[in-house]
């Protein structure tokens, strides 16, 4: 195979006057945007990565201040409910501490 001048040009056939041309693919970056992948490029980064950490933290199940079972979720800002013992209450905006 021969390359062709630097541009990911290759020529597949031994003979020189070969019609055919290989253009090579080049690989891409995977983006590392998760929840803020919705914002773009907008706001900066490490206001971004700050909402991804809080975000993550508030989505998932939280352990119940009565019973001790994870099975508390965020209803609304600082509005909590557990699905085990079916109670409702105030705490934290974000995530029980």
């Amino acid at each position: 195979m021969v390359k062709l001048s630097g541009l990911g040009l290759e020529d597949p056939g031994s003979n020189p006057g070969s019609p055919i041309l290989i253009l090579k693919k080049m690989t891409t970056k995977s983006k590392k945007s998760k929840a803020a992948g919705r914002f773009g490029a907008r706001y900066g980064k490490r206001v971004r990565a700050k909402l991804v950490k809080v975000e993550s933290k508030q989505r998932v199940k939280q352990k119940c201040p009565f019973c001790g079972k994870l099975g508390a979720k965020r209803l609304s800002k600082g509005i909590w409910k557990c699905s085990k013992c079916d109670k409702k209450f105030a705490s934290g905006t974000y995530y029980l501490e």
